[in-house]
């Protein structure tokens, strides 16, 4: 070999391994990018000039398929004898209906494709169709009146049957001089108002499934040779075309050509240099293989090449410079059609695929030289069960949408223009009529075929107007104080309890074996008697609350142990040890000046929080447990209550698997537990008492639909006005579950939902009504709801709700929410609802177990949900009286807590220390403001306290201390003393 030819070789392949590594960084890049930073929703625009689009394909959409001497194409041949798309959205007789739904929408691009064998039924011989002559040029002039750009793509699979029959389609490399000749006609007729030119759409799937799988028309199996011959003419007939429209029609029509490339996304299964390879490869052989020739060097990829040998065809170096530069831009494809759909499993190299589209595009720009990128198709499909309100369909195409304005704003990626797919439901190729994908409902049974906008249709006619999600006021953090004296707190459903003594508290009677042992051995037979328990002998309530006190908290939430403190479920045997361990952890909670919040039950999962008898009896179901339980807030009351400041009567009843009776009875032991509090212990006691509702909140998926809305409205009756309606309002239930349960047609259902709602009798009426002191609340998520059934698996049938995911928001490793605006929606309803009456966030969290060094999600969550509170109180007048966080620690709750517990010690998390500054700011300070001093209160002297409390203690220390001294001075005269009489 030359000198010169190797030291080009080496630079070639220096080259190309750095174009590889640029692109194969793109899973580092990605993997290393901060959470939750870069996971937020990015409020921003769009580039000026960026274009909107929408798309459809001529088989899918058109019908008519031999109205006007159109000829059949392979896919009519394929179809026929099954569902097809002989009519499909009938768009070939409705253009002005086509073209108002575009101006709807206020699209500035429209994408659709040329049936060739409309346009010529005879490939091109026997000149132009002329119907269908005047059908695109109809549409073209249509949108050009209404200022819109055509973007027109030659081949969208739909090959003349003829060609088909006489040359074998595109395994013949003949297909690349007709297919030239088809697309000068086409410039020709069209071209001069037309500056957006496709020449094929996913040339992938034509090739691959068409002649190697024969998955799609024309079906031929022919293994692998073909699928790789017909993509290697394909190739060749977009090189011809694009020199032919470069040569003789740019210079006098101005346009751009290019080529819609499909293409999945591929994550490793692990971050290993190998792993990463294979994803390499798996976009290699689907994208790379006709985006490499195209975009970089005019032939395939090496690991396909390395990977096929004899299957793959050669490109001759005329061949490799004729295909190079073919592009004036990146056309992408993006959506099912390739992912998770039609991607042939081997080309995956056991890696994952992700629906992730701003890492492909990233991908796309450092693999291909930084092109312009226009996505020419993007969206999702759904079930043909959903009409207009497609919220699911909405959500995806948002995501999609905010990855590409991330890809620009963040990526640097030069993304020119959105194609939202499609304009309306039509053929769905394989899957016939089982999915839909337009923005515009089509009823296919009806004869007009009226195009109805879909939720997506309004949601992307907002998105064009606004040129994307321009920040809005209301999104943005405020700088501010709460009220003087919130309370500010944390939340455990339980404490640690630990009710072995520390100290040295046994009976029995030691010495020191100097000889044998070395140790202290312990003396039959002699005992002396034994001291009572103090508080002071418990390390872990000093532990518990020393880690309190560093939170800066002025409360304190916790739920006690029915079943540990009244084991049968009565007074007959009261765990005299557990409760005095509840007794000292509230009273020394008191001492240092934090206010015991306690709960009286929380329902878990063992027993549902009930003692033994009582659950096995049937629990909340059993009228009984109402006497019970208030017979247990009788002792916790006498025995606690000095210390408790607040009260709740129940925690967070569960109440999606709460049976109506047994919320029935529950509302009247809390009522029964609430008149005992206010009759016999509030005067001495001075303290407060109500229920804590789980109240998340419950968002329409689609603000359009007055459906969702009316369905949020239910789930929020049924999850929260269910239980506060009796207590807050008026002593009954919401109007709204007594109409829906009502309905006939639950009295024929076989679900298990019990519709059968109680009634409270006057008196129990006046009984539950006002029994509460302020209005309690935990909250952690928002949840989205649709009535619309899309997913078996998160549908409600009882109450008709179907529950969904907003995949912008971002989520916990438990899959939760974080939507802070959800919590100002919620306290604004509560008040709106039950009048400005306080309220006490009493645990508000996330979890963040895979993020303990940084906590950066648990710091995000609790500043932006703190925040949207200061909103509530600030701005919309919520009388809000404290905020808890939950959680005080991990060894309780597992994952939330604000220290962590490993190898049995506690160490405070960052979102810990970060709470302490709101805590000590009492709220967020702006830089220029001066602090709001609160007046001063009256504390009580803890020190004093303490030394009431251990007085003995300390005068036993002031003793030995006494002793030592004297003793020193003792020595020291005498010594002094003896050299004297010494000298």
């Amino acid at each position: 070999m030359p000198a010169r030819t190797l030291l080009l070789w080496v630079l070639w392949s220096c080259w190309t391994s750095a174009l590889q590594d640029k692109s194969e960084n793109t899973w580092a890049r990605f993997e290393k990018l901060p959470f939750p930073e870069d996971n937020l929703f990015l409020y921003d625009t769009f580039p000026p000039g960026f274009m909107w689009s929408v798309g459809t394909a001529a088989y899918q959409v058109e019908g008519g398929w031999q109205q006007d001497g159109k000829a059949p194409s392979i896919w009519d041949t394929f179809c026929h004898g099954r569902l097809s798309g002989d009519v499909a959205s009938d768009s070939y007789n409705n253009l002005f209906r086509d073209t108002a739904a575009l101006e709807i929408l206020g699209v500035t691009h429209y994408r659709f494709s040329i049936s060739w064998p409309r346009l010529f039924p005879n490939g091109t011989e026997a000149g132009a169709n002329e119907a269908g002559v005047n059908y695109y040029s109809n549409l073209i002039r249509r949108l050009k009146e209404l200022g819109i750009e055509p973007v027109v793509t030659l081949y969208h699979w739909d090959l003349p049957q003829r060609l088909q029959d006489l040359v074998g389609g595109w395994v013949n490399e003949s297909m690349v001089g007709i297919f030239k000749a088809y697309a000068m006609e086409c410039f020709k007729l069209f071209g001069n108002d037309v500056k957006f030119w496709i020449t094929m759409d996913n040339p992938y799937v034509v090739a691959w499934h068409g002649y190697a799988t024969g998955s799609v028309p024309p079906g031929i199996r022919g293994e692998k040779i073909l699928g790789y011959k017909a993509g290697h003419n394909l190739l060749k007939a977009h090189a011809a075309v694009w020199h032919l429209y470069d040569k003789k029609f740019r210079p006098s029509q101005g346009g751009q050509v290019s080529i819609a490339l499909a293409s999945h996304w591929i994550k490793p299964l692990n971050m290993t240099d190998n792993f990463i390879r294979e994803c390499q490869k798996s976009l290699d052989f689907a994208l790379g293989w006709f985006a490499k020739p195209i975009f970089l060097d005019g032939d395939y990829p090496q690991s396909m090449k390395n990977n096929l040998t004899s299957l793959l065809p050669d490109f001759t170096e005329e061949e490799k410079r004729l295909n190079k530069g073919t592009a004036d831009f990146f056309a992408l494809s993006f959506g099912p059609i390739l992912s998770f759909q039609m991607l042939d499993p081997d080309m995956k190299f056991r890696q994952k695929e992700s629906i992730n589209l701003r890492e492909l595009l990233y991908w796309i720009h450092m693999e291909y030289n930084q092109p312009r990128i226009f996505i020419v198709e993007n969206s999702w499909m759904l079930s043909a069960m959903t009409k207009t309100e497609d919220a699911k369909y909405m959500y995806y195409l948002k995501k999609f949408v905010m990855e590409t304005l991330k890809a620009i704003r963040y990526d640097g990626v030069n993304v020119i223009g959105y194609t939202a797919w499609s304009l309306m439901d039509g053929f769905e190729w394989l899957r016939e009529y089982r999915n839909r994908r337009g923005l515009f409902y089509v009823d296919f049974q009806s004869h007009n075929k009226n195009l109805i906008p879909k939720s997506s249709a309004l949601f992307y006619q907002q998105l064009i107007k606004k040129n994307g999600f321009p920040p809005l006021p209301e999104n943005q953090p405020i700088h501010g104080m709460f009220p003087c004296n919130f309370a500010w707190g944390t939340s455990a459903y339980t404490i640690q309890i630990d009710a072995t003594p520390s100290q040295f508290n046994d009976p029995s009677v030691y010495v020191w074996d100097m000889n044998k042992t070395k140790s202290l051995t312990k003396v039959d037979g002699i005992r002396v008697p034994k001291r009572k328990t103090h508080c002071v002998d418990f390390a872990s309530i000093r532990l518990q609350i020393s880690l309190l006190r560093e939170i800066h908290v002025s409360h304190f939430y916790f739920s006690l142990k029915w079943a540990a403190i009244l084991p049968h479920a009565n007074l007959s045997q009261v765990n005299h040890k557990i409760l005095h361990y509840y007794q000292c952890f509230v009273g020394e909670l008191s001492r240092v000046n934090i206010t015991p919040v306690v709960a009286l039950w929380q329902p878990i999962s063992e027993h549902q929080g009930l003692p033994l008898h009582l659950s096995k009896n049937g629990g909340w179901e059993n009228y009984r447990t109402i006497h019970a339980f208030v017979e247990y807030a009788r002792l916790c009351f006498k025995e606690l209550g000095n210390h408790v400041g607040i009260w709740i009567t129940m925690n967070e009843p569960s109440v999606r698997n709460l049976t109506f009776t047994a919320g029935h009875n529950l509302i009247k032991a809390h009522a029964k537990a609430w008149h005992l509090y206010d009759k016999e212990f509030r005067a001495t006691q001075k303290g407060k008492i109500s229920i804590a509702l789980h109240a998340n909140w419950v968002e329409p998926a689609c603000p359009f639909s007055e459906n969702d809305i009316s369905t949020s409205e239910r789930i929020l009756e049924f999850d929260i006005g269910r239980l506060a309606d009796p207590i807050f309002l008026n002593g009954d239930y919401p109007k709204i579950m007594r109409d829906w349960l009502s309905r006939p047609v639950l009295h024929y259902s076989h679900d298990l939902f019990n519709f059968h709602l109680p009634y409270f009798t006057e008196e129990e009426k006046k009984l539950v009504k006002g029994t509460f002191d302020f209005f309690a609340l935990t909250h952690y998520t928002t949840e989205l709801v649709q009535w619309e059934k899309e997913d078996s698996a998160k549908y409600d049938h009882s109450l008709k709700v179907q529950y969904i995911t907003d995949n912008t928001w971002i989520q916990s490793p438990h899959e939760y929410a974080v939507v802070p605006w959800g919590l100002r929606k919620m306290l604004k309803w509560i008040k709106s609802k039950y009048g400005n009456i306080p309220i006490y966030i009493l645990a508000n969290g996330i979890d963040n177990s895979q993020d303990v060094v940084h906590d950066k999600l648990r710091i995000y969550y609790m500043r932006n949900y703190i925040n949207e509170a200061l909103k509530a109180s600030l701005i919309d007048g919520v009388d809000i009286q404290g905020y808890f966080a939950y959680s005080f620690n991990d060894k309780t709750d597992p994952g939330y807590g604000l220290y962590t517990y490993i190898a049995n010690r506690y160490e405070a998390k960052p979102s810990m220390k970060h709470y302490r500054r709101i805590i000590d700011n009492n709220g967020f300070l702006n830089v220029n403001t001066t602090p709001t001093l609160c007046p001063a209160e009256h504390v009580l002297c803890s020190d004093c306290h303490f030394f009431q409390t251990r007085k003995y203690l300390l005068a036993f220390v002031a003793f030995i201390c006494f002793t030592f001294i004297i003793s020193v001075f003792m020595i020291t005269y005498y010594s002094r003393k003896g050299k004297k009489r010494y000298k």
